[in-house]
């Protein structure tokens, strides 16, 4: 670092992205990016938008929330787009946290939550897992603090059955609880439909899954209108026109094409499924996902060596460093040619070692 870099960020341990290496051409399945394009409504959107580029984009998302809105079945005013879902996590992180109103979250979760709290200055909790990577419900019960639950959570792909988190946001009436489901559309119960009856609930959403938009960088965030407002006075704040014309436009026309949404999902869903079984067959252990990517371990290949293998074949998949998942790799759900290369690539592996 240099030496005008403050120190109150010196000791500050950025998140680690998935690895985008450019030497080669790869299979990528470590970043839980789609398998598919883009929606050809969002995409022809978009388009139309680039001629335009020279505006500013509408800092109040104007189309976009009013589509969402009708789409998701609540008022514009409990809507809030931004620049990923990362953005609205940020934002949360700084309207509801602070030294009187700690953070908590698991120990095995989505890495960036730490990372905002560290960020912000705030302390947090981590309530740790139960063996079988499943969350304990009780330990949030009058946690008194800030809730930040991924449901499924990453990277286990385990989803938390609905009546547990309507427990946990009943039981913090006076700290805010953040639902983040970017892996919802996979196989989770969406606890959507609790804003109304809960104003402590945040619920947060991304594009970059479930409607193909990663590279866009679209999330948005629903809950109660009051809520909502404190988001957007620290984004007006910040950033007013975090999301882009085009980003914006494709956004509507991902969430218009809901044709094209099922078939991505379900194809996803298909190929997961199909892709668990046959790693069943080679004796790998997993957890029961409800997300676009698998957790998985063979109890006669080390986590990293099965990573490194994969990396020298030209297949990406993501590996934690930690004690507690050294063993376990994340795999995306690719293709169907893409996870058939996988189960090729490991049955290989597996035949070396018998």
């Amino acid at each position: 670092m240099s030496r005008f870099f403050s120190q109150k960020f010196a000791s500050l341990i950025p998140y680690t992205p998935g690895e985008q290496p450019r030497d080669r051409r790869y299979i990528k399945l470590n970043t839980n990016e789609s398998p598919f394009p883009p929606s050809p409504l969002a995409q022809r959107l978009a388009r139309q938008e680039a001629g335009d580029l020279q505006l500013y984009s509408d800092p109040a998302c104007a189309v976009l929330v009013q589509t969402a809105a009708e789409y998701f079945g609540v008022e514009p005013e409990e809507l809030i787009f931004t620049n990923g879902s990362d953005d609205i996590l940020n934002f949360a992180m700084m309207a509801f946290c602070d030294a009187d109103h700690p953070a908590a979250f698991p120990d095995v979760t989505y890495g960036f939550y730490p990372v905002l709290a560290a960020l912000n200055g705030v302390p947090f909790e981590e309530f740790p897992l139960r063996e079988d990577f499943t969350i304990r419900p009780e330990d949030y019960t009058g946690a008194g603090a800030t809730i930040f639950l991924a449901n499924p959570n990453a990277p286990t792909g385990i989803a938390l059955p609905l009546s547990d988190v309507e427990r946990i946001i009943a039981s913090n009436p006076d700290n805010v609880v953040v639902v983040d489901e970017a892996y919802v559309d996979f196989g989770g119960e969406s606890c959507l439909g609790l804003i109304k009856k809960y104003d402590n609930l945040l619920v947060t959403r991304t594009f970059s899954k479930s409607r193909s938009l990663a590279g866009g960088r679209l999330g948005f965030g629903m809950g109660n209108r009051n809520l909502i407002r404190d988001l957007n006075t620290l984004r007006y704040s910040a950033n007013p026109y975090c999301v882009n014309r085009m980003t914006m436009m494709a956004g509507v026309g991902a969430i218009l094409d809901e044709a094209y949404f099922r078939f991505c999902c379900g194809g996803i869903v298909k190929t997961r499924e199909e892709t668990a079984e046959k790693l069943k067959t080679l004796g790998f252990e997993m957890t029961d996902s409800a997300a676009n990517f698998l957790f998985i371990r063979h109890p006669r290949v080390g986590g990293m060596e099965l990573y490194r293998f994969l990396y020298e074949k030209g297949i990406l998949i993501r590996h934690f460093e930690t004690p507690r998942l050294k063993d376990y790799n994340r795999v995306s759900v690719g293709s169907e040619e893409e996870m058939r290369s996988l189960t090729e690539a490991l049955a290989e592996l597996l035949g070396e070692k018998a």
